[in-house]
């Protein structure tokens, strides 16, 4: 019980260190700053136009460069300024506030195909149009009050700039700490795949998903460092937090570039469970080691004991032991298999200890290698031109379906409100622009999240306002709903939809008597809204996932083949590795997690729209042991001194290549090319004869009493059999992902 109670200290902790609770502090006190200001002059209208422009610029406030940051809020003022100017005025009748609403939420949530950040502004020109039929303050024109708002937001902007250059480091020490989280938690899971004790399927599924948010991290982390770093120079900071995060890239390919194969590791090492018991606890407490610099991060406390190390020479010692005491003749495979994971462990102890080192101001291994020019290469760049509109303005394009689709929702939303007379029915869009996301998916788990946390929060404000009258409780209340709900709406949305419940009915209980009418009309226009968003979503042109999974697969694959290129010219040529390497490797693994990402959409949906579901899995499951191959053998031939790359390695790459551009040739309707080259047997005997010939001379050496073996033949005999086995491995995998892709095109047509 202790332990339980110290991790909720923890995390109460983290979430009060977090920048979403000092984000959602800085926002309420930007909102009821302008507000008490402005009451105590009787002008309260323009308090409330202020705090509106506040609220509007807010949610672009969002992890990532400096200047991204400044220019979100900013265009999100703007634009929440703009559209409120126009809705204002042009939605005080319904003949004029039809047309205006159609147009208004088709154009403005048609700017999303920006990319993530301008969705988070175009939802800014949303809430304005609905904002603008609240009400919310009178006496003053439109067009005042449109210029208030956005006076509002560029107020918000300068509380927010004045809080981050307080702390400028906050965000990128939680993103670090966070990525080392979701990485500790990856070696956990890859932890108990190796133990074996649990279902190999269900464990599978949590690491791909938990792969996808690795590099989700990953692509913020790379914006705000490679930014500062080019902001600031070349500070110590900017420089470690690079280190640090280029070592827990390490860390992921790593640990893809080893993949657990239950079966065979139960196969290899039945015999030898005690002994893989100890590698298994390494790997947990490596995990617990990445679990516990996290957390230093979090709390800017010491760091604790690194005892990797010893864990390491105590495996070493294990992996020896077994090696003096086994025939190694009848046992090469279980002692390859131990050796390989025992040199996988030792790097990424090695990468945990540069982190330490890094932290404790020590110098680390790592070395900074990237120029300026060749770093800012690793950022994902946006295309903001008006080629991206027109290419995205046809019914191909998920976000021009979205756009469409809300437009129409809204405006039924709003004939609903007008013909039935619902008291604040602004409320019914205000639920529909929160709730319908271009996903089916997302959008019916953001549909019961939010009708449950409204129900919740109803009923604990029905309760409040029954015990008590008091304004003062009301206003404390409401102040502590309210940051509650915005710093916990991107962590747990029906926790936040629980506090915007309580906070709006506290605000108006502060203004009307009639308090419990306005708890009964929240909950009634939340669910109309609600259940319009989730019925659009299902009728109005949904973009279900088959649909597209295609165009998704042949993505991952193709950025798959162009990794194993990579992979094949810098075997051949052994230069120093060139940047276009890592570039195509984050692309591969970028793709990978698209493709997951895609599969749990495709979960979510109908069972009547989950064509070929069990398909797509197998063809992810395939891809990823790919890509996991792949990186294997890239980064075995990266770390390790090798042999001059054979004809038959060049027999095998190119078999596999065809494969696989074949696989993309069959998603996009293509014709396939037969592989002419029938030499595959001969050059997998050839490989097969190389590994075993060092193998009889190795015997020989065991027999004539030279146990122990010299470093150059251990690598040779390491490299025979790795780029041996993986070769063939990949090869089977490319002939059973063109044979998936084939079951699946013709269910689909």
């Amino acid at each position: 019980m202790t332990e339980k109670i110290k991790q909720y200290q923890y995390e109460l902790s983290k979430f009060i260190r977090s920048t979403d609770f000092s984000k959602a502090i800085v926002l309420t006190v930007a909102i009821v700053l302008p507000i008490v200001i402005f009451s105590a002059t009787a002008r309260i209208e323009i308090g409330i136009s202020l705090a509106m422009g506040c609220l509007l610029a807010s949610p672009s406030d969002v992890p990532g460069s400096f200047k991204h940051k400044v220019l979100g809020i900013l265009f999100a003022a703007l634009l929440g300024s703009l559209s409120f100017l126009i809705a204002g005025y042009t939605g005080s009748s319904l003949l004029t506030a039809i047309p205006m609403l159609f147009l208004m939420m088709f154009s403005i949530s048609y700017l999303s195909v920006y990319g993530f950040r301008a969705s988070l502004v175009t939802f800014s020109g949303l809430l304005a149009v609905v904002l603008s039929f609240a009400n919310l303050s009178t006496g003053i024109e439109v067009w005042e009050k449109s210029l208030l708002i956005a006076g509002g937001g560029l107020w918000y902007l300068l509380v927010s700039v004045s809080w981050y250059l307080i702390r400028p480091r906050r965000a990128t020490e939680q993103l670090l700490a966070e990525t080392m989280e979701l990485t500790a938690e990856y070696l956990r899971l890859r932890s108990e795949l190796l133990a074996g004790t649990s279902e190999e399927k269900e464990l599978k599924k949590k690491i791909f998903i938990k792969q996808g948010e690795i590099n989700e991290h990953h692509e913020s982390l790379r914006e705000i460092l490679i930014s500062s770093r080019r902001s600031s120079g070349h500070s110590g900071y900017s420089r470690k937090r690079l280190l640090i995060f280029i070592d827990l890239v390490d860390i992921l390919e790593l640990a893809m570039a080893n993949p657990i194969d239950q079966d065979q590791m139960k196969a290899t090492l039945k015999e030898n469970s005690e002994e893989l018991q100890r590698f298994v606890s390494l790997s947990r407490n490596m995990a617990l080691h990445l679990d516990n610099i996290a957390r230093a991060l979090y709390q800017k406390t010491g760091l604790s004991k690194n005892v990797l190390p010893e864990q390491l020479v105590s495996v070493k010692e294990v992996l020896f032991k077994l090696w003096d005491n086994v025939d190694i003749t009848q046992n090469r495979d279980v002692l390859l298999v131990l050796r390989n994971l025992y040199d996988y462990q030792a790097k990424q102890v090695q990468k945990l200890t540069n982190i330490d080192r890094i932290l404790n101001d020590l110098e680390a291994n790592s070395q900074f290698i990237y120029k300026s020019k060749d770093i800012r290469k690793f950022l994902t760049t946006q295309d903001y031109s008006a080629r991206t509109l027109l290419t995205n303005f046809n019914f191909g394009s998920a976000i021009f379906r979205h756009s469409l689709r809300l437009s129409l929702v809204v405006l039924c939303g709003y004939l609903i409100g007008s013909y039935f007379s619902v008291q604040n029915s602004y409320w019914i869009l205000l639920t529909i622009i929160v709730i319908m996301r271009p996903s089916y998916g997302l959008t019916k788990e953001r549909t019961r999240k939010r009708i449950v946390g409204t129900l919740i929060g109803g009923a604990l404000a029905v309760g409040i306002v029954y015990l008590t009258a008091n304004t003062l409780v009301y206003t404390i209340l409401g102040l502590i709903s309210l940051t509650l709900a915005f710093s916990l709406i991107q962590r747990n949305y029906t926790t936040a939809a629980i506090f915007i419940t309580l906070s709006i009915i506290f605000i108006y209980a502060l203004l009307r008597p009639d308090v419990h009418d306005v708890i009964q009309y929240r909950i009634l226009d939340t669910l109309v809204g609600a259940g319009l968003a989730a019925f659009g979503n299902l009728i109005l042109w949904p973009k279900w996932e088959f649909k597209n999974i295609d165009k998704v697969i042949s993505s991952s694959v193709l950025a798959n083949l162009e990794y194993l290129s990579e992979i094949d010219w810098y075997y051949h040529k052994k230069d120093k590795l060139p940047v276009s390497y890592k570039l195509k490797r984050k692309k591969a693994f970028l793709e990978m997690g698209n493709l997951s990402g895609a599969f749990q959409r495709m979960t979510q949906e109908p069972k009547s729209r989950q064509k070929g579901l069990g398909l797509v899995y197998e063809v992810v499951e395939l891809n990823q042991t790919f890509l996991s191959a792949l990186a294997s053998m890239g980064t075995y031939i990266r770390t390790h001194p090798t042999t001059r790359a054979s004809l038959d390695f060049d027999i095998y790459t190119k078999a596999i290549s065809l494969n696989l551009q074949n696989t993309v040739n069959i998603l996009k309707g293509l014709n396939i090319r037969e592989n002419q080259d029938t030499k595959i047997s001969e050059a997998s005997k050839s490989l097969r004869k190389k590994f075993d010939k060092l193998a009889q001379a190795r015997d020989e050496e065991i027999e004539s009493g030279k146990t122990k073996i010299d470093k150059e033949t251990r690598h040779r005999l390491q490299e025979a059999h790795l780029i041996t086995s993986q070769l063939e491995w990949l090869l089977d995998i490319s002939e059973k992902l063109q044979l998936k892709v084939k079951k699946i095109k013709s269910e689909n047509e």
